[in-house]
């Protein structure tokens, strides 16, 4: 209950506890008062009735019932001195007396109450508000630990438990922060790293031809490296684009029913070349198979993986791609016969610009985390399976909405 409704109900009850009290005082006062006047009464008649026997006692009863009268009382008893402020019966003086003191004590004891209660409200809430104060300062201090013990159903407890939630939030966004903040250094250390050394080596070669005579047939070889590093270059900057994209949320993906057989057949086309210059066989299966997504996209992320698969298999080596669906789900596997991966590689296979220790000098580690981006964004889900020397296993699941 809140410290506000409590004290109400205590003032309340204070209340009703001195009315009672006042209603009984005045109710005693009026009850002594009619019996002190019935028995001056009764010794008024008794001394009429002994001076003159000879009264009815049906006169005397209609004298004391009679509202009229022709004698004034204030001017009949003027006569005898006595004034309309005057008591003529001693015990309801007394009475009077007694009931005036009950009344003022009453009203005192009501007061006294009333500010006793306002006092101790007041200093409950000085206090809670006291300790508020010093929580806050805690967590301007970098104390985040909540009291449960000391929290109830007060409206200052409530506000405390706000402001703590508030202040969680608050720090969970400042370390959200700081962490993307760590993260985009990394990424742009590892962008620069990337970016530098095939630039270095364009620019040494291009001295080197512009510097003074060389054999033609070296002068093609250098020409040829500089494409090769050009198109490095492009690649690169193109994905990591494509990453910078997809991590703001700026690429829309347009979903429609795509035959993923067709996903796989570009995907094969997109590789052909690499794999034919590497003697490896990609071939693929796959069943009458419908995919909601987006043909381009999904597409890229597949290709992605064949070429990886692809470069990490041997001459004479295969890649294969199969599909299977059931109500739940759409599965694609994509498995070579390479070198597979290590255990210390696995768990990180999906980072950016990570490099395993199977990497050729030519792979910058992030075709893999492209794909995990694409296919996660789409909806799907991507896993990978190997043993060292025995090939990978790339398994692509899209659940299929109910």
């Amino acid at each position: 209950m809140k410290l506000s409704s409590k004290f109400f109900l205590i003032f309340a009850a204070i209340t009703l506890v001195f009315s009672l009290l006042g209603a009984g005082t005045i109710q005693f006062g009026l009850s002594a008062v009619k019996k002190a006047n019935r028995q001056a009464v009764a010794q008024i008649v008794a001394l009429v009735r002994e001076k003159y026997p000879d009264v009815d006692d049906r006169d005397i009863a209609n004298v004391l019932n009679s509202n009229e009268s022709d004698i004034s009382a204030e001017d009949f008893l003027k006569k005898y001195g006595i004034t309309e402020n005057d008591v003529i019966v001693l015990q309801d003086r007394k009475n009077f007396s007694a009931v005036v003191s009950l009344g003022i004590s009453v009203c005192i004891g009501m007061g006294c109450a009333s500010i006793i209660c306002f006092g101790i409200f007041v200093s409950i809430r000085k206090r809670q508000d006291r300790k508020l104060t010093q929580y806050l300062a805690r967590i301007n201090a970098g104390s985040y630990r909540l009291r449960f013990d000391d929290l109830s159903e007060d409206q200052t407890s409530v506000l405390s438990s706000e402001i703590y939630k508030t202040t969680i939030m608050l720090r969970e966004q400042s370390e959200r922060s700081a962490a993307e903040k760590t993260k985009l250094k990394d990424s742009l250390s590892d962008i620069s790293h990337q970016l530098k050394t095939p630039l270095t080596s364009i620019m040494l070669m291009l001295d080197s031809i512009l510097e003074g005579d060389m054999p033609e047939e070296l002068k093609r070889e250098f020409l040829g490296d500089i494409r090769n590093s050009v198109t490095h270059l492009t690649f690169l900057t193109q994905s990591m684009l494509t990453l910078s994209k997809l991590d703001a949320n700026t690429i829309t993906f347009h979903n429609e029913s795509v035959k993923l057989k067709d996903i796989i057949n570009i995907s094969i086309s997109n590789t052909s070349a690499i794999a034919d210059d590497k003697g490896v066989a990609v071939k693929g299966e796959c069943p009458d198979i419908t995919l909601d997504c987006d043909l381009k996209w999904v597409t890229e992320a597949v290709t992605n993986i064949v070429k990886n698969c692809i470069e990490h298999t041997k001459k004479g080596g295969s890649v294969t791609l199969a599909a299977e669906e059931n109500p739940l789900l759409v599965k694609l596997t994509i498995s070579d016969t390479g070198c597979g991966i290590s255990k210390k590689d696995l768990p990180h296979i999906f980072e950016r610009f990570y490099k395993g220790s199977n990497s050729g000098d030519t792979s910058v580690g992030i075709g893999l985390a492209l794909s995990k981006s694409i296919i996660e964004k789409s909806g799907g889900y991507i896993s990978v399976q190997s043993e060292e020397g025995r090939g990978s296993e790339f398994i692509i699941k899209f659940f299929r909405t109910i």
